[in-house]
């Protein structure tokens, strides 16, 4: 019987936790802890300006005042339940594909559990107003079923995307890379009704890099996408160049 970890960036009350939840408790043991609110985009943020404050839900969740990324900190220390085997972070309502991993507080979550004795898993469900949670769930509960064979390093994650629609309609599942989206637009201005001018984050740029192979065009043909990424950013294949670099401008 594996401890399951689950977060998310939605917060403690969205629809896609809530499914994760309950299919994951049949086959595991299931703590939650999330957002008190919405956190989506806060990445790997961390809050040390102020103490974080929990709030302990009737049906066993557990809520914080800080980030997807303070949620999963506290949890794998078993501050709330047993340590955990394994953390798990979705359903988001949305897909985390190509660069939004960058920003993404679900994928970051994922990623604060690099520690634990399995690998972690980010899953998202594509779509601007998804509905089929319970698709997402169940893949992620088949899969959970084979994750002590599955050969990944250290500090890996699966990065999940599953489409929008009824399980019996999607096609198979793709092992993909990231693709990539153009720049995002610029700020959106708006006064308020003081006349001062606040701005608005534009929202991502389109896919540029959606060809075969990529987590858009799986989740485009209807395939699931799975990425697996690693936490360590060293370019070591620039290694050379910039020790090279460095012997003929100094």
């Amino acid at each position: 019987m594996k401890n399951i970890l689950i977060s998310n960036d939605d917060g403690v009350f969205a629809p896609g936790i809530e499914a994760l939840a309950a299919t994951l408790a049949s086959v595991a043991a299931v703590q939650v802890v999330a957002p008190d609110r919405n956190r989506s985009g806060a990445s790997n943020a961390l809050t040390l300006d102020r103490p974080v404050e929990a709030h302990h839900h009737t049906n066993g969740f557990v809520s914080l005042t800080g980030t997807p990324t303070d949620c999963v900190h506290m949890g794998v220390a078993g501050l709330f339940s047993d340590v955990p085997d394994i953390v798990i972070s979705g359903i988001n309502a949305g897909a985390n594909m190509g660069d939004d991993v960058i920003y993404s507080g679900t994928v970051a979550a994922a990623m604060e559990g690099r520690g634990m004795r399995l690998p972690p898993i980010a899953v998202s469900l594509a779509g601007s107003h998804p509905q089929h949670y319970d698709t997402a769930a169940q893949i992620v509960a088949d899969l959970l079923s084979h994750i002590d064979s599955l050969p990944l390093p250290r500090r890996a994650l699966l990065n999940i995307n599953v489409p929008d629609l009824p399980l019996s309609d999607i096609k198979g599942i793709h092992v993909t890379r990231l693709g990539h989206r153009a720049a995002a637009g610029k700020p959106v201005a708006a006064a308020d009704p003081r006349g001062k001018v606040r701005y608005w984050v534009a929202g991502a740029g389109d896919a540029v890099d959606k060809a075969p192979g990529t987590d858009f065009y799986a989740i485009e043909q209807g395939f699931v996408s799975i990425t697996p990424i690693h936490i360590d950013m060293t370019l070591n294949s620039a290694m050379d160049d910039v020790a090279q670099w460095l012997e003929a401008v100094l």
